[in-house]
């Protein structure tokens, strides 16, 4: 069963959901992430203050202090960070251009620009990239990644099915994504060396092979068809509004796979209803995983601590903390805009952590 319009009530409640609390602690368990059924629970204190035992827990892992080979080796990887049966997340520091080039065959990946600049060199042409991007790149197509300079920080999300773009509905042609302001490669076809053999080393599983060939990669005249390598940069979305009910995610959905969506959560007018919640409410998301990236920006004030990354396993709770909650009922004037730039995971079965999170995250 999805959404039911039988809605009961029961003891001490605010007449609408998320707006005029009285004190009480607004805390949602839903099921199907927020398309499902769900109850608020109205509490006396903040549920997200416990203390965890055991691997059911909520992680935290900041990029910049992680062993992540490809920033120290052009030879080397990404760092998986988190994987299931419909995908995985990396993080990726790389400095410079590999010496060899890349065709992951597990599933399409998209790729978050957090810091950086450079090129995605690939069968189709060139993708320029800066922070903000995603780089879309289907499963099997040949690339190489060309960092500008050093600095470099990167999100990667793999998926084991089709990547692509939700359905907008009712939303319009131009919102919240116009697609039109989706860049896609002009063809550049590459002469090899004589004599020089080239590399495709090939992602299968855990596993790494490696292709050779006599001619460049990139000897491609012209394409045609609807898949291909994508740029599209965060700047360009048009964020979905309402003055007077903190919207749930969903309404920020940017990708999707079979059970996996990819929301992100960028700067916006706070809601202007005297007594609508500007926060989050408490939830306990029962049907799914949630992997945060915080790209930058701030909330009401407080900064997002750039380039962590944060596993939040179904059914535990978590939420802002209560003294930010407070702040924004208090100052209403002074925090009137909302700048997070978050990117949001979302998977249907529990993301296991590797060993590297975990030898992190005790």
């Amino acid at each position: 069963m999805r959404k039911s319009f039988i809605q009961l009530a029961k003891g001490r409640y605010p007449r609408q959901a998320h707006v005029d609390l009285d004190g009480l602690k607004d805390d949602e368990i839903s099921r199907l992430g927020f398309d499902g059924r769900a109850s608020q629970l109205y509490r006396r204190n903040d549920p997200t203050q416990f203390r965890a035992t055991g691997d059911f827990r909520v992680r935290y892992a900041p990029v910049h202090a992680l062993p992540i080979s490809d920033g120290q080796d052009a030879s080397g990887a990404p760092i998986k960070m988190l994987h299931n049966q419909d995908g995985a997340v990396y993080l990726s520091t790389r400095n410079e251009a590999p010496p060899f080039f890349e065709r992951n065959v597990n599933g399409d990946q998209l790729f978050f620009i957090h810091k950086g600049s450079g090129t995605f060199e690939t069968e189709f042409g060139p993708l320029a990239y800066r922070p903000g991007d995603y780089i879309g790149m289907p499963k099997s197509i040949t690339y190489r990644q060309v960092p500008d300079a050093p600095g470099g920080v990167f999100l990667i999300l793999e998926t084991a099915g089709n990547l692509e773009f939700p359905d907008f509905g009712v939303f319009g042609r131009q919102s919240p994504l116009d697609a039109t302001l989706i860049e896609t490669p002009e063809p550049k076809c590459v002469e090899g060396e004589p004599g020089v053999e080239y590399e495709i080393r090939v992602t299968h599983g855990d596993e790494h092979s490696s292709l050779f060939q006599d001619f460049h990669p990139f000897d491609v005249e012209g394409w045609k068809g609807d898949l291909f390598p994508y740029r599209f940069n965060m700047e360009d979305w048009n964020v979905i509004l309402s003055d007077t009910v903190h919207l749930p995610p969903p309404v920020s959905r940017f990708h999707q796979a079979p059970g996996i969506d990819v929301i992100h959560f960028l700067p916006r007018p706070a809601e202007g209803k005297q007594g609508a919640e500007r926060a989050p409410w408490y939830h306990r998301n029962a049907d799914y995983d949630e992997i945060n990236f915080f790209h930058g920006g701030d909330f009401m004030g407080q900064p997002m601590p750039e380039g962590l990354l944060m596993h939040t396993p179904q059914g535990i709770h978590h939420g802002i903390a209560e003294k930010v909650r407070e702040m924004t009922r208090a100052e209403w004037e002074p925090h009137a805009r909302i700048g997070w730039k978050i990117i949001s995971i979302d998977s249907a079965r529990p993301m296991t952590p590797t060993a590297a999170y975990k030898a992190f995250d005790k």
